[in-house]
């Protein structure tokens, strides 16, 4: 038996946007989500919106009876911002009634939550003045936070300030993913260097008003593999950590900013508008944490056309398609377990073993309703695989003295995803979007055991 710490937290992850519903109701303000799918609802999965999703905001005492059936610890889900103050200044009370009772209820069925202020969802008035492109957004969002902070932090042990900050820089300003959609390679700096600034003001104000608990980040990690070992392919490698993920995890928890990340923005034109103190800011409050969502591995190569300054990521480095590589097809994302060790042991070595957890991991498949038994069950022994495989370098690396703490699946109940809707499930609890029912899957049955065990047989 390969057994986890004690008190390892064993649980799933999801978000306010993705999961509550009631989208326009209850006193909640439109999101970037809700008015582009108003103006564009032809961009999104079979025009299913963020109106409806798993509707969590009145099913979630029946949920988290079911968390506590499969004997989860802990679960991660997320404010919205626009559902608590609607106007950026006006609390929702009712929103607060919601919050309060959703956070106590959790608690009181063992379940510890670990909340998330920020998951893609800018309100829409903010946006409406230019978003994270905006410095005016550095204060609105520490307002926000600290609103939080005072009105649950007798719930709430762990906070954490977003969730995969690279994701709304990159998707809303590189790749055209998610709303404004533009590509603006120095907008996308600007608005990268904003997000770390309000995490960091989040941070400032959550130590200031000394309350209890911890705060921390959720970043997306790839580890980065070069096609070989040659200088170009090296050189490609380090350009691709830096802007993907040593912007963000050395700032939150060493207090620096990369100096070749610095010089690499110097070189290009893109460094961003800073303000006096937003450096030294930066130092004084790292994170008591880390959260990190891990699927996939980035391969890169050198690129073969380069503009100077560059105009593009691809300026910096290319994707490599490994040939070797096991598929995910429905996602069309490499299954490589092996990189969760290596995350583990760059933690370990590279920032000071801070306490981490894998905050997400999991296995998007379409058209799940092919794996159903004759019972009602779907069979989505994929899923435990793949859970398995990543768990035992999760195994190997907590082994070697890497200090995780928890393991969160992608997701509990199937969730709506951005402009994919329903398409890719990932829940223990299948959805019937016909009925808003639950029904468990053999992955949930499999998480219980493996719960029980605190281990892998």
């Amino acid at each position: 038996m390969k057994k986890f710490p004690e008190y390892f937290l064993w649980g799933a992850a999801t978000s306010a946007p993705q999961s509550e519903g009631y989208s326009s109701l209850n006193g909640k303000s439109p999101s970037t989500w809700d008015k582009w799918y108003e103006m564009n609802p032809e961009k999104f999965q079979k025009n299913q919106g963020p109106e409806h999703t798993s509707m969590m905001y009145e099913t979630y005492v029946e949920d988290i009876k079911r968390m506590k059936e499969i004997h989860m610890n802990s679960f991660r889900t997320s404010i919205a911002w626009t559902r608590l103050l609607p106007d950026g200044k006006t609390i929702n009370q009712e929103a607060v009634d919601f919050y309060r009772n959703y956070f106590s209820e959790l608690r009181s069925n063992g379940v510890k939550p670990i909340i998330n202020l920020f998951h893609f969802d800018m309100p829409w008035w903010l946006m409406e003045k230019g978003g994270w492109e905006t410095r005016e957004s550095v204060d609105a969002f520490a307002f926000y936070a600290n609103t939080c902070f005072e009105l649950f932090g007798d719930l709430v042990e762990r906070w954490t300030t977003f969730n995969e900050p690279m994701v709304h820089v990159e998707c809303g300003y590189l790749y055209g993913y998610h709303y404004p959609a533009i590509i603006d390679l120095k907008k996308a700096v600007q608005v990268g260097f904003h997000t770390l600034m309000a995490h960091t003001m989040a941070v400032k104000a959550f130590k200031d008003g000394h309350y209890s608990g911890e705060i921390g980040i959720i970043l997306n990690v790839s580890p980065c593999y070069p096609k070989s070992q040659s200088e170009e392919d090296l050189k490609a490698a380090e350009l691709a950590d830096l802007l993907n993920t040593k912007s963000f995890l050395d700032p939150t928890v060493l207090g620096k900013i990369p100096e070749k990340l610095i010089e690499c923005l110097i070189e290009n034109e893109l460094l961003p508008k800073v303000k006096e103190q937003d450096l030294q800011l930066i130092q004084l409050n790292i994170v008591d944490f880390i959260g990190m969502n891990y699927y996939q591995p980035r391969r890169v190569q050198a690129p073969i056309k380069v503009h100077k300054p560059a105009i593009s990521p691809a300026d910096f480095y290319d994707h490599y398609d490994w040939p070797d590589k096991k598929i995910n097809p429905y996602r069309g994302w490499e299954i490589y377990p092996e990189a969760l060790y290596d995350v583990a042991m760059m933690i370990k070595n590279q920032y000071n073993n801070i306490a981490w957890y894998v905050s997400e991991n999991g296995m998007g498949v379409a058209e799940e309703d092919r794996f159903l038994d004759e019972n009602g069950m779907i069979q989505d022994d994929y899923r435990i695989e793949f859970m398995k495989e990543h768990l035992d370098q999760l195994y190997k690396g907590i082994e070697e003295g890497s200090n995780c703490f928890g393991y969160h699946s992608w997701t509990f109940v199937d969730c709506w995803s951005w402009l994919n809707g329903y398409k890719n499930r990932y829940g223990f609890y299948r959805l019937d979007l016909n009925n808003n029912q639950r029904s468990l899957k053999k992955s949930g049955l499999w998480f219980k055991e493996l719960i029980d065990q605190n281990g892998l047989s």
